[in-house]
């Protein structure tokens, strides 16, 4: 039994179009909270004015949460500088304030080394420094210049696998601060789950059986490996067919969909490489749920939430073999060679044949156990915080 006020934990929004994996990390993690630790944690998620309003209805209709809009919180440039030079983002640490904030998670953006408040840093990843060449100049040392500066303000910092771990003290050696891993957990909200699969296979003339690949199109996603998979396939008589869905925008390489794109359509592979646009999420948890597998290429992940939503229904996974999809999966996948499109035209081909009558997968009866401690986890890091900024 809770015999205090919950601790009120300021979010920022993440908007899906920009990254979907984290605006899907704080979804669920809010509805885990809520059945999980009801009455420990009251998440006010901070959002900006041009962000969109069907996605803050969604996260305002899970029990709990508050939605604040403010122009503190719009999608700008200068926030960073202001936290560094000047140690304080005062518009956002006025409303933290006029919102009885206890505590500030910071996902992807520094509130300054003068922040009233305990703080939590998320490091979803360590991209930046394993694949450099993926960004430009600036962009690498924006990422960077901000891990430091949260690292050197002394935040608690979270991390998502051991495989993240190792990269953080491999890149950061003189890390001091207290650092923890939890491991994410989906569980989609009940009314995500009534979508009529076959209207939306319907929808976008998709066949009974294909293979999903739910990610946005940044060049780490690596789809250029399945659609030289795909070309492989087809060669040897193949007609197999992978569902794509994701947003195409990326900052960093403007044209990198069009050029992708352009392939598809000159070798032909229109009818195997389906792209189906960015798409609400009770289709994707349709198309994931009835697929064959899916397909996860990526070349880095700190804990890839499309591999863990098809862990929640028992979905076949087909993935590249980087450290984080092993220990994600726990060997029960198959894998393949980032630049191994040969066997991933293997895999595609063996699972494809074997494929029985096509099924649409339930949630798994383990699911609820991971859920749970994935908030018990989470809750027991913002309370820790909390003690050790009492001292």
């Amino acid at each position: 039994m809770i015999d205090r006020a919950p601790l009120r934990v300021a979010f920022t929004n993440i908007p899906r179009r920009l990254w979907v994996g984290g605006y899907n990390y704080q979804s669920n993690l809010f509805v885990a909270l809520n059945r999980h630790c009801p009455g420990e944690i009251l998440p006010v998620v901070f959002a900006g004015t041009n962000d969109d309003p069907e996605e803050l209805a969604e996260l305002g209709e899970i029990p709990g949460v508050e939605i604040v809009r403010s122009r503190a919180f719009d999608r700008r440039r200068t926030s960073l500088l202001a936290a560094l030079t000047l140690g304080l983002d005062r518009p956002a640490v006025t409303e933290f304030q006029a919102k009885r904030i206890d505590l500030v998670f910071e996902a992807a953006r520094f509130f300054g080394w003068r922040l009233p408040f305990p703080a939590v840093a998320w490091f979803p990843d360590f991209q930046h420094r394993g694949l450099p060449q993926l960004f430009s100049p600036a962009a690498r040392w924006r990422r960077d210049i901000g891990f430091r500066a949260q690292i050197a303000s002394g935040r608690s910092i979270l991390l998502s696998s051991e495989s993240a771990l190792r990269d953080c003290r491999e890149f950061y050696p003189n890390l001091r601060n207290e650092v923890s891993v939890v491991r994410f957990a989906a569980q989609p909200a009940a009314g995500l789950l009534t979508t009529d699969i076959d209207d939306v296979l319907a929808q976008y003339g998709l066949p009974s059986g294909y293979f999903y690949l739910p990610n946005q199109f940044w060049r780490h996603k690596n789809h250029q490996v399945v659609v030289d998979a795909l070309d492989l396939a087809r060669q040897r008589g193949l007609d197999v067919v992978v569902a794509v869905s994701g947003s195409p925008d990326d900052s960093r390489e403007s044209g990198y969909f069009d050029d992708l794109m352009k392939q598809v359509k000159n070798r032909g592979l229109e009818t195997n490489f389906r792209y189906l646009g960015m798409i609400p999420l009770d289709h994707v948890y349709a198309l994931l749920r009835a697929s064959i597998a899916l397909i996860n290429p990526s070349r880095f992940e700190g804990w890839s939430t499309t591999v863990e939503e098809a862990k929640s229904f028992g979905v076949p996974a087909i993935l590249s073999d980087i450290d984080v999809h092993r220990e994600q999966t726990g060997g029960t996948a198959r894998y393949f060679g980032v630049d191994d499109p040969q066997a991933l035209a293997r895999h595609l081909g063996d699972v494809w044949q074997a494929a029985g009558s096509p099924a649409v997968r339930d949630l798994r009866p383990d699911l609820d156990a991971r859920v749970a401690s994935f908030a018990v986890d989470f809750a027991r890091v913002i309370q820790n915080t909390m003690r050790s900024s009492r001292r």
